[in-house]
């Protein structure tokens, strides 16, 4: 780290290999953080999570009991041990409080004034953050598993709502009615996801074992459907071909670039595929365990090299390298099934929900300086031992 330090110091290296390089060893030094706590509002568990791109410092929950909880992760008690205080929240005695469990809750992407979020209980509502009012609300005749907006759009509005019917309807927040339908995808669509990358660009997972990549803007808007054999059908049978899993596809996840796509399904399988061509990369991720019967929230990485995934993996969160699928370690902390994890990029630290109604905080480790008696030694985590270690000593 020194090395980097000087050669960026003295010019000779990018500023950015550094930041990369600090940010990879503070993910893969992450433990659940003993001085944070996260004040428990929900009475059950929590399905859904998402913290704001633009400060990176509120953060969104959404309950099996319909609640939805807005926290502030700053610390502003100055202490170091500190609880993040939940700030608001539509509570059960809300008059417009979700019915059912809140399954999917997001930011507006560009500002903190409006965020959005679907239920169980058929609707999608638009929400004035400041009066905590529903600006609009979308109403379906099926239950509602996911919603996204995109990232990056600029000349559209839409908001992808993945439902118990197997049409993925588009919402438009400009006219506040469903502009269009997407048809192809056999069973309820369990997933949705814009492309940061391109804002035309949809991905859809379903119930039926496919994940469909769309361009909203075409007429016939599927622009394919990922197959996990990459067209060698002498290795499929037809009942296969043309599946991205061999079960409900129930998880999806872009890279921040946009170039890949990282999807789950209940085969207990993690997929790797090419954004542009559709093609399988065949990246051996060993099993990730997926018993849920619904949409999975996993999170990747940014800004780190290599990057990583963090995926629910029954009661702990698997981290694994995306591109070379080496499961880096198990974090352990939650005491029932996880279903959602998000990844906080500013200071590289992941939260995490699940059923037991706990939201936990993974931060990075610090590392505390040599004690004076030599007897002692300092167990450093072997992936970035030789980095950091200032001395010869080998113990």
């Amino acid at each position: 780290m020194l090395g980097f330090m000087s050669a960026r110091q003295a010019g000779l290296d990018d500023p950015l290999r550094l930041r990369r390089a600090e940010s990879t060893r503070r993910v893969l030094s992450l433990e659940l953080n003993k001085d944070k706590d996260i004040e428990r509002i929900h009475g059950s568990g929590i399905s859904t999570l998402d913290i704001e791109s633009v400060e990176g410092r509120y953060m969104l929950s959404g309950g099996s009991d319909g609640v939805i909880v807005l926290y502030d992760l700053e610390n502003l008690s100055g202490n170091q041990c500190y609880t993040c205080k939940a700030l608001c929240s539509v509570g059960r005695s809300h008059p417009d409080v979700h019915q059912f469990s809140v399954e999917t809750v997001q930011w507006y992407p560009h500002d903190t004034g409006m965020f959005t979020s679907s239920s169980f209980d058929k609707t999608l509502k638009i929400w004035d953050t400041n009066t905590l009012q529903p600006a609009d609300v979308f109403n379906f005749e099926t239950t509602v598993y996911s919603h996204h907006m995109s990232p990056v759009a600029t000349k559209h509005c839409l908001i992808a709502v993945g439902t118990k019917s197997p049409k993925v309807q588009l919402c438009d927040l400009k006219s506040g009615s469903c502009s269009h339908i997407l048809q192809g995808h056999k069973q309820e669509v369990l997933a949705v996801s814009w492309s940061p990358r391109y804002e035309y660009i949809l991905a859809t997972a379903s119930a039926d074992s496919r994940v469909k990549l769309w361009d909203v803007r075409r007429a016939s808007a599927c622009l394919t459907t990922l197959d996990q054999h990459n067209g060698e059908k002498s290795k499929a049978s037809s009942e296969t071909a043309n599946t991205a899993h061999n079960g409900r596809v129930n998880g999806l996840c872009f890279t921040n670039d946009g170039l890949h796509l990282l999807t789950v399904g209940t085969d207990d399988r993690m997929r790797l595929w090419n954004s542009s061509s559709g093609e399988n990369t065949l990246v051996n991720y060993g099993k990730v365990c997926n018993e849920s019967r619904k949409g999975i929230k996993f999170s990747v990485s940014r800004g780190c090299s290599p990057e990583f995934a963090f995926v629910p993996c029954s009661s702990t969160v698997a981290i694994y390298t995306i591109y070379s699928g080496e499961l880096i370690t198990m974090l352990r902390g939650h005491y029932s099934s996880i279903d959602c994890c998000v990844f906080q990029p500013n200071f590289q630290e992941l939260y995490s929900s699940g059923r037991d109604g706990n939201i936990l905080a993974w931060v990075p480790s610090l590392r505390e300086p040599e004690p004076d008696d030599t007897s002692k030694k300092l167990c450093l985590n072997p992936a970035y031992e030789d980095a950091w270690s200032s001395s010869d000593d080998d113990g």
